[in-house]
């Protein structure tokens, strides 16, 4: 049994009516009513509509179209009982839908109302499909009133399969998401065929691992975007990559010159990773060889950043510059730090560095505030 989904009501009764003559519209966008049927559109009347569904129902029970002529029929019937000129008809596109069947629609509806001409339209279908060539209907004749009528077992089954449809089509179609979904299989089904054709299927679990790890690698860091973003560098943004590349690069071999300066006696086999790092000469060699060129790998990095916004005049200036200021205070505590580890000095003076280095970064931070927020006009900063 069929239900309706009213979306607008037809508005008052006869005495109090706005339109004189209404049309009452089924539409089958689809022509299921013309290739499984046999039946031209447009078909007009009660009992011309009622043999079309009839005949569309014993060739096809499963058809919902038959049931949304039946409702268009109910429709017209309960408005003609309430008093208004009505009258009912049927019209249908074309199998593959698309343009040409909403044309051939749009031309059926003005053959229908060069015949009779109706001031208002209600528009009876079996769901979302149909209800697209609604502004081309609009166009012909004001639309006052959608009902969908749905079977009610298949009424949840029609949505899901709807909104999976959708789904799958935005994984196929849409670049952002089909480059994975799809991208990613295509690249695992092809490296698993040419490890069969050069018989190196034992490495297929390894093969397709690194495949899996490094789609999930570039997927979570945004390193796609990033490669496609280098033809649209800006000369600022050239500084900030060539001073985080060459901080990096400073870090690293800051490393490496700690590894390198602790006395290879120190350690041995027996030690644990624990008993390392809990080790004080070891972690103040390393400490003191390294603090210097890691100091100034993370101060480039921070300087090419901080070049970069005063040329694109950005207000993140003030934070770069509290950012470089922090990094010098830090610098003198942490050498009195390794002074601590591997000397044994008096860890007050590092307490005191520390505080001194607390104060000037408040003055730093208090004058800079005040700096920049006459500089825009008395506009306060939030970076």
């Amino acid at each position: 049994m069929p239900y309706y989904m009213n979306h607008a009501s037809v508005k008052g009764a006869s005495k109090e009516a706005i339109y004189s003559k209404i049309l009452v519209l089924c539409i089958d966008r689809d022509n299921d009513i013309g290739s499984k049927g046999g039946i031209d559109t447009p078909i007009v009347g009660r009992d011309a509509c009622i043999n079309a569904g009839t005949r569309l129902a014993l060739e096809d029970p499963e058809d919902a179209d038959s049931n949304a002529i039946f409702g268009a029929v109910k429709t017209y019937e309960e408005l003609v009982s309430k008093g208004y000129d009505a009258e009912v008809a049927v019209v249908a596109g074309k199998f593959n839908r698309g343009v040409e069947a909403d044309e051939k629609i749009s031309l059926e509806v003005k053959s229908i109302l060069d015949r009779y001409r109706a001031d208002g339209a209600v528009i009876v279908s079996d769901g979302e499909d149909d209800e697209t060539i609604l502004p081309v209907i609009q166009s012909r004749v004001p639309v006052i009133s959608v009902r969908r009528v749905i079977i009610r077992h298949s009424r949840s089954v029609e949505y899901s399969y709807a909104v999976l449809g959708r789904y799958l089509r935005m994984l196929v179609y849409d670049s952002q998401y089909s480059k994975f979904f799809l991208g990613v299989p295509g690249i695992l089904l092809a490296a698993g065929a040419l490890a069969v054709i050069f018989d190196a299927a034992k490495w297929i679990t390894a093969i397709v691992l690194a495949i899996l790890g490094g789609a999930f690698i570039v997927r979570a860091f945004d390193i796609d975007k990033a490669l496609s973003s280098f033809g649209r560098l800006t000369p600022t943004s050239f500084i900030k990559i060539f001073s985080i590349i060459g901080g990096v690069l400073i870090i690293l071999a800051a490393i490496a010159n700690g590894i390198s300066s602790i006395p290879s006696n120190i350690i041995t086999p027996e030690m644990s990773a624990l008993d390392i790092v809990s080790n004080r000469i070891i972690v103040g060699r390393f400490a003191d060889s390294t603090i210097t060129l890691l100091w100034i790998g993370i101060a480039t990095i921070i300087g090419g950043v901080l070049l970069s916004d005063w040329f694109k005049g950005s207000s993140r200036i003030m934070s770069d510059i509290l950012r470089l200021t922090v990094l010098a205070l830090l610098y003198i505590p942490l050498l009195q730090f390794t002074s601590v580890l591997t000397a044994g000095t008096n860890p007050f003076t590092l307490i005191s560095s520390l505080l001194i280095g607390l104060a000037v970064s408040l003055v730093a931070a208090t004058v800079l505030y005040y700096y920049f927020r006459n500089r825009k006009g008395g506009e306060v900063l939030k970076h």
